[in-house]
């Protein structure tokens, strides 16, 4: 099956016209309609409000015009956020606990806007500060910065706001505002007043009722609160500054089908030539065309035409201007080629031990669902380049300890022997691995999985910090539910001679408040597309057995 052509543009670019419009007959906030358009001259003042006001202003038309954001949030923005875009108001933004633990540098990163932050949040925040876990860190970062933020403000004018742009973040063109006095506003009764939650929505409504000219905003990374707060009528919408990507539809597959009249296109002045690397010889073909701007450096394509000619298989090397090199690949579907006695089954399975067999490819992302061979092929190439090859001298082994289920309690034993109860997939795939040595007998393969253990090491990711990697292959399994900055201190690991490979499905996160457009393995996938070092393929067909494929289908 052929796999449908990418999107002409990354999400970054689209303009607004591209996405589908905000569906009609949905009601705006009387106060909202209140604000007047200023008049476009080059002396234009801000947007005339019902009241002045002192301490926050809306932005003038005449200061520099916002930064284009990088993802499109208009499908996530609350109406009361999207009017107040199109009439160019400034908004007041009130932060749940959650978002400031889930990024410690939400504060600055909404622009012109500005943030107020109610007691109990801090509250929350002293509760959370204690201990190791990513949380109490990230409640500890956003204290530092929130002290910093005050530290030479007088008493007295805390209540007109503090530039967010006093540490040097010069996009934080708002002020911060904090809760300095006791703001009663009815809730619906049956809401308890005591939970922290409730105290915030009480917060939020006493502003909509303060500052009746201006739009203010819940933003909370809990579902439920979103849900509780629009049922009472107030505006609310999610973090997403964090989203690497609001479509994973639009999320880079490293695959790219080129159509059937490309080398017509792309054949007039096509030079070929051969060379030999790592005892393989490769042909490549520099071609020059209207498609080749839509290539990245590492991408693969291919053409598989319908009327029975032979199948081209490539990867892009070399991008400059209209013209690109390709080059062809070593065909690891055929049994000569195997790589520690496994060979790829499907078209997706060959472009990714290509990417895991060449050594010049320090980074390769593999995303796929359960039972596409992600474990296995990185397995295999891992041993064969590390007994066989001799490339690198050990293949290291992580994954995110996050249970599906209950979590078992602590542990006995050493550091590997605490993993072993999560490396269950990896023992699984070894056994298929030691069962293609035929020859050797029940002796040999004893002897051969004996060598292997000894050359895989089991760590856990809760001690990466400080270490450095040099001639290791390292396989990070279940990506997907880190999160970004965890994901950079792994990647950040790798010294010289190191390949790492990280390894997920986004359709199955199990770490609260990601997503997957907020996933670290979408953000390095995003991050890392077109590096001439780096590889990523979206492995498609499940090669498991045939019941997996069918309850993958069904259920």
């Amino acid at each position: 099956m052929p796999l449908p052509k990418l999107p002409s543009k990354p999400a970054a670019l689209l303009a607004p016209k591209d996405y589908p419009k905000a569906e009609r007959g949905k009601t705006v906030k009387p106060h909202i309609a209140l604000v007047e358009p200023a008049p476009v001259t080059p002396a234009a003042k801000a947007p005339a409000v019902t009241q002045p006001r002192a301490k926050i202003s809306t932005k003038s038309p005449a200061e520099k015009p916002r930064a284009t954001p990088k993802v499109t949030e208009s499908r996530v923005k609350s109406t009361t956020s999207r009017t107040a875009d199109k009439l160019g108001v400034s908004k007041l933004f009130v932060l749940d606990t959650n978002v400031l633990m889930h990024d410690p540098t939400s504060l600055f990163r909404f622009e012109e806007h500005d943030i107020y932050l109610p007691m109990i949040t801090l509250e929350e925040l002293d509760n959370h500060k204690k201990g190791m876990s990513e949380v109490a860190r990230n409640a500890r970062q956003i204290s530092r910065s929130l002290d910093a933020l005050v530290s030479d403000i007088a008493e007295d004018a805390i209540d007109l706001g503090i530039p967010l742009s006093k540490l040097g973040n010069k996009d934080a063109k708002g002020r911060l505002f904090f809760q300095t006095k006791l703001q009663n506003a009815k809730l619906p009764d049956g809401l308890p007043e005591g939970k922290a939650d409730n105290q915030i929505l009480g917060v939020v409504r006493a502003l909509d009722q303060q500052y009746p000219e201006r739009p203010v905003v819940l933003v909370s990374k809990d579902i439920n609160m979103r849900l509780k707060a629009r049922a009472i009528g107030l505006p609310a919408e999610d973090y997403f500054n964090d989203h690497v990507l609001e479509d994973t539809d639009l999320l880079y597959s490293g695959i790219q089908q080129l159509p059937d009249d490309f080398w017509n296109k792309h054949g007039k002045g096509m030079e070929s030539w051969q060379e030999n690397k790592h005892g393989t010889s490769y042909t490549y073909y520099r071609v020059t065309g209207p498609h080749v701007p839509s290539m990245l450096v590492n991408q693969f394509v291919f053409i598989e035409p319908k009327n029975g000619e032979a199948a081209f298989y490539g990867q892009v090397t070399q991008i400059n201007g209209k013209t690109a090199v390709l080059q062809t690949l070593r065909d690891y579907g055929h049994a000569k080629n195997s790589v520690w006695g496994i060979t790829a089954r499907n078209r997706e399975q060959n472009f990714a031990l290509n990417l895991l067999m060449n050594p010049e490819c320090d980074f390769v992302t593999l995303l796929g669902q359960a039972g596409t061979g992600k474990t296995l092929l990185a397995l295999a190439a891992g041993l064969a380049q590390v007994l066989e090859n001799k490339t690198y001298n050990e293949i290291i082994v992580t994954r995110v300890t996050v249970p599906v289920g209950e979590d078992i309690g602590f542990l006995p034993g050493t550091e590997e022997e605490k993993m072993g109860p999560w490396m269950g997939a990896f023992d699984d795939n070894l056994e298929v691995l030691n069962k293609s040595d035929g020859d050797a007998g029940e002796w040999g393969r004893a002897a051969t999985q004996d060598l292997i253990r000894s050359r895989i090491k089991i760590k856990s990711l809760n001690f990466m910090r400080g270490r450095t990697f040099v001639n290791k292959f390292l396989i990070i399994d279940e990506a997907q539910n880190l999160t970004p900055k965890q994901i950079k201190t792994l990647v950040t690991r790798a010294g010289p001679g190191t390949k790492i490979i990280c390894l997920g499905n986004i359709a199955q996160i199990d770490t609260p408040y990601l997503t997957e457009g907020s996933s670290g393995l979408t953000y390095v996938v995003d991050r890392f597309k077109g590096w001439s070092h780096s590889g990523h393929v979206t492995l498609a067909k499940g090669e498991r057995s045939r019941l997996a494929d069918h309850a993958s289908e069904v259920l």
